[in-house]
């Protein structure tokens, strides 16, 4: 840390959530929450802006690539055929990938990821696509109930974890608006784990799921209690750009 404030300016000014602040004085002055807090603690809703803004890399994601190298190189997967690792990745991440190996930027690296996780051992690749056309129906029939029904309206979307943490700390009021529907990979996770398991006569304890998402709170999201079973891993594009040059 060079003490630049940028993510502090970019989580007070821009984001408006002021999570993270200047604590001490003089040599000792660092970045911090509000009394050395936990993120979870704060008004943080792990929107990962702040790693943006710095321009040293001295805040960066929680790293997952070690827990899904393991999966990946575990010798009871080369001995167990019925064993599947799973990896679905979000729309953003084909056209942000590139730019870690030097294309340029918006470059649709598509085929070329997909060739990267197949090498990388993964079973089966899914775009997480699926899953948000599976969100749209299910949100669609969930606000024609409430319409119908005389439900809680407006009815606001749930498909962005950082969005619902940042209701669930600041307008806790409005948590009945929120759709039921869980966000596009979590629902991906679980049909994988169900419909695609039982489809493929495939035990769901052995299917092992990873998430690539442009975003942060995608992490936060997995490990909720309501979540934890759905997706066993969420990398960023920055980690798979490592896994691959790795």
């Amino acid at each position: 840390c060079i003490m630049c404030k940028r993510c502090v300016a970019t989580c007070k000014n821009v984001q408006q959530i002021s999570a993270i602040d200047v604590a001490g004085r003089g040599f000792k002055s660092h970045i911090s929450t509000t009394n050395e807090a936990s993120l979870n603690d704060v008004n943080c809703t792990f929107c990962g802006q702040c790693i943006q803004a710095c321009p040293v890399g001295a805040l960066k994601e929680k790293d997952s690539t070690k827990e899904v190298w393991r999966n990946l190189r575990n010798p009871e997967k080369i001995r167990d055929k019925e064993t599947v690792t799973i990896v679905q990745v979000a729309p953003a991440v084909r056209v942000a990938l590139g730019e870690e190996f030097g294309m340029p930027i918006g470059t649709n690296v598509t085929g070329k990821m997909v060739t990267a996780l197949r090498t990388l051992g993964f079973d089966k690749v899914f775009d997480t696509n699926t899953a948000a056309d599976l969100t749209i129906m299910e949100e669609g029939t969930e606000f024609l109930d409430r319409f119908q029904n005389g439900g809680t309206l407006p009815m606001i979307t749930s498909c962005s974890p950082g969005w619902v943490r940042y209701l669930e700390l600041n307008y806790p009021d409005l948590i009945p608006n929120l759709s039921t529907c869980k966000s596009p990979h979590q629902m991906f996770g679980a049909i994988i784990k169900s419909y695609f398991a039982e489809k493929n006569n495939i035990d769901p304890a052995k299917i092992y799921v990873v998430s690539v998402m442009p975003c942060v709170a995608k992490k936060f999201e997995s490990s909720r209690d309501e979540m934890i079973n759905d997706v066993d891993a969420v990398i960023t594009t920055r980690e798979l750009a490592r896994m691959i040059k790795q």
